[in-house]
Order: structure tokens, then sequence, then C-alpha cells
């Protein structure tokens, strides 16, 4: 079942019932032209608002519905902007204003003052939108007809932001073990992460973990060993009767046992950490690039951050058929040809963002002090993306997105056995590299191919949560300035 987003029409008793009859008509049109255009979410109409006891009740019924990922606000006549006051004040859900109307084009030939007085959002809209700045009310503007399909598509990059916010705002994050040691930016506040977002974080022991894995039955593991050979290209030493096939089998086991782990605690992202493996014989590779795919976040070395920050991300990609990943920027390509950048990580890159049908191979790793990890190797789809990153600052989060255009290599990788991502950062790689690392930008980051520059814009300001973004207009000394003003907005200004 999809979830909802309300749509809500104001209007005022001036104009007579019969005026109202036709609003809340227009308004069932509009919100079929929305439908029509697929978005992401069940559109659910509330009835003509026209006092401030009604609007302050469905503001506060949509703050307790579940279901309700936010709220589409249009001023349809002209609806006195003093009766949204206290309802405004109340709600705590995302809010869009759509400026838009009925009719696409004006009939100049028959417009008398009956057909102004009930066509008059371009008024009422601006007292609405007066009264949303002057309560400091955070909100997206769209203006448009809603039979434009940028229309909607702008609306549905929102709607998938509210989802996205919607996730963090429930989510239970399982780490096992601490981060990784002497290292900074995967420290962060806890505590301020729940105040802020809503995730939930707390530790585990990875013996914990251990037990489960260790108790997995065979035959669950036979089950996944044959799922695996269907999926993937397996290495000949992998498969049955090959002379690494019980290390697949092995990989099997954390798998199941991890999936069992993460779905009896209701945890829908999670960590590892090479540093803290306790008695498990391999560093989980595969059983996370599989849970990934599935919808899990995950952060390598204990970064919960970026954990959470995945598991948001592609719950906003639910449903493109787009790939959405945990990265790191590795290593740069500075020329001859076009300059890139490589990422991958150790094992746990999603196939989700996979060009071709995944390997399924095994080989050593240099850290960790355990036995060879199985994992998926593969290249990542070219296509446009996003890398985005968060930080903890110390007296707030800061995310830092960078837009990207993912290509293939510019040659075959015989001898790295890892998956990977090769791209192009905008505007440049070293305009790119020099602004990120102004703003303070994490190692780990999000690849995602699914999501799009604004729909993580809407994404941080429901969560008033700085947003720095790198694109094409950007230069570094633009960028480090707005690096400064943020300082002073966000330490004097921001709640």
């Amino acid at each position: 079942m999809k979830p909802e987003i309300w749509f809500l029409t104001g209007s005022q008793h001036l104009y007579g019932p019969e005026t109202l009859d036709q609003v809340a008509a227009q308004s069932q049109e509009i919100q079929q032209l929305l439908v029509a255009g697929g978005l992401n979410a069940e559109i659910v109409g509330k009835p003509v608002l026209t006092d401030s006891a009604a609007i302050r009740t469905v503001m506060l019924e949509a703050n307790a519905d579940p279901a309700c990922l936010g709220v589409i606000a249009w001023m349809h006549t002209f609806s006195p902007a003093k009766m949204w006051i206290t309802g405004l004040d109340a709600l705590r859900k995302p809010l869009l204003h759509l400026h838009t109307q009925l009719n696409r084009t004006l009939p100049w030939a028959s417009i008398d003052m009956d057909f102004m007085n009930l066509n008059q959002a371009a008024h009422g809209d601006r007292e609405f939108g007066y009264i949303q700045t002057r309560l400091g009310v955070a909100r997206k503007t769209i203006a448009g007809h809603a039979a434009d399909p940028s229309v909607v598509a702008r609306i549905d990059g929102w709607v998938r932001a509210a989802a996205g916010v919607a996730h963090l705002r429930g989510l239970r994050l399982a780490r096992f073990g601490d981060n990784m040691r002497d290292v900074a930016v995967t420290e962060g506040d806890k505590v301020e992460a729940e105040l802020r977002f809503g995730v939930s974080v707390n530790t585990y022991g990875v013996n914990d973990l251990v037990e489960v894995v260790d108790a997995v039955e065979d035959k669950a593991v036979d089950a996944l060993v044959a799922e695996y050979a269907d999926a993937y290209t397996l290495a000949p030493e992998l498969g049955r009767g090959g002379d690494r096939h019980a290390s697949l089998r092995y990989a099997a086991r954390i798998e199941a046992g991890l999936r069992q782990f993460l779905t009896a605690g209701g945890f829908g992202a999670f960590t590892t950490n090479f540093e803290d493996l306790g008695g498990l014989r391999q560093l989980p590779g595969l059983a996370v690039q599989r849970l990934m795919a599935d919808g899990y976040g995950f952060g390598g070395e204990g970064d919960w951050k970026t954990s959470a920050l995945l598991a948001a991300v592609k719950a906003m990609g639910t449903g493109t058929g787009a790939g959405t990943s945990f990265m790191e920027d590795y290593t740069y390509h500075f020329g001859p040809g076009e300059q890139k950048i490589l990422g991958a990580h150790m094992l746990e890159v999603c196939p989700s963002i996979a060009a071709d049908r995944p390997s399924c191979e095994i080989h050593p790793l240099g850290i960790g002090n355990r036995e060879d990890p199985v994992r998926l190797v593969f290249d990542a789809a070219a296509g446009p993306g996003v890398v985005i990153g968060m930080a903890d600052l110390g007296d707030r989060f800061r995310l830092v997105a960078n837009a990207i255009e993912v290509t293939a290599p510019d040659e075959p990788l015989p001898r790295l056995p890892v998956a990977r991502a090769v791209w192009k950062p905008a505007p440049s790689l070293s305009t790119s590299a020099e602004s990120w690392l102004t703003a303070g930008g994490p190692h780990h980051t999000v690849l995602t191919q699914a999501v799009g520059v604004e729909p993580l814009r809407d994404f941080a300001q429901m969560l008033h949560t700085e947003l720095l973004v790198i694109d094409e207009n950007t230069t570094t000394h633009d960028f480090a300035d707005r690096v400064r003003w943020n300082q002073a907005y966000y330490r004097q200004f921001a709640r």
C-alpha cells in the first residue's frame, strides 16, 4: 500500500455555498491530475478548509497518522491567512505549498467577476505565502499547472524526500562493535541524531550476532547458496565441489544469521567494523551487499551516520529502478583524458548500482585477520548521480552533496577484486575535491542514481539540517563563502 499525502484546499464562506461546492469539485480535479502524473504516494483529499478550528484539527490528525508523509496545501480562492496560524504552528509533517489553478489557459472572451472570484489562487496563495514566511514555516513551494509533467516530477521528488524523512524518523540501527580506532569523522552525537532525525542508534556485541550465525540451520544455508548460483556468476572455486565452497557456505550462514538478527530487532540499518569481528570467520561482505540491495542502511567501520543516511536515501529511491549504495572515494585519475574518481570499499558496495550481472568471488583481505571473504564484484552502471555524505560538526550536522556522472572505467580492472564505481564530479575534480574538503565532508558517502539534488535539498530542509551542494555552477571561492555564511547562520539563527 502506498503512503499518503494529504491534499488541503483553503477557501472561505464569503462567496457562498455554491462557490464552495465548485471549490471542492475543482480540488478533486487537481488531485486527479496529480494522481495521473504517477506520484509515489496516494493523494488523500480532505474537505475544503474554511476556518481555523478545522485547519488545526486536520494538521494534528496529519501529525498523528503514521501513513501520512506530509501535506500539500493550495488556496483555491482567497483563504484569509490568520485562519492558518495555529494549524501551521501545530504541523510537524513536511509541507508543500502548491501554487496552481484548474484552468490552464484563460477564457478571454467569457471572463467575468464570477470567474475571477472563483479562480483567484494567484491572490489566495500570496496571502498563504505571507503567513508561512511570517511564521518561519519550513516548506517547499512549487508553482505551475498540475498537469505539467515537470511540476508533477518536482512534487514527486518532494514526496520521495518526505518518505526518506519518515523512514529515518522510525529507524532502528544496530552497531556491531564500535567505530574504527583513531578515526574522527565516523564519530558523532547519537543523542542529537535521535532528537534531530529520529533514528535510534545502539551498539550490540559482535558475539551476540555470532551466536545467531552459528545457530543457522543447514537448510537455510543450502537455500541461499542455491540463490547465489542463480543470481550471480560464481567463481569456479566457490561452486559445489570447488575447493572454496565451504567459504561460500559460511558467507551464506552470515547472511542468514544477520537477517535473522536484524529482523528480530526491527532494525533497518547496521554497521560492522573489521577491527571488531569477534567469532566471525569472515568480514561480512556478500551478506552486507545483499542486505543493502534489499533496502537496509549500512556503514563500514562503525559509521552509523552513513548507514542511517543510506537507509533514508534508499527509501526515497524506492520504485525508481535505479540504485543506491554505500561508497567511498578511493583514488583519482588526474589524466590524461577526463579527470575521474574511482570509488569502492573493502567489500561493501550495493549490487543495485551494478551495470551487469555481478560476479561472486573470493579473495584475500589484508586487514581484519580473518579468512578470505566472499564478495560480489562488478562495475557501476553509467549515468547521472549524486554523492552525499553526513558529518557531525559538533554544534550541528552537515550534509554535503556532489552532482556526478558515473562512467565506465577507462580500461578493465582485472586485478581490483571489489565492486567499484568510476565517476566525473561536477564541475571538475579539482573544484569538487577542494569544496568537499572545505566543507569537512566525510570519506564515507552514499552514491545514488535514484535520487537527484532537488529531492535531497527537500530532505535536508525537512530535517532542518544544513546541506552544501557542489554542482556545475560551483566555484571554490563562492563555496568557501557559503561555508562561512552558513556557519554564522546556523550558530545564530537556526533551531
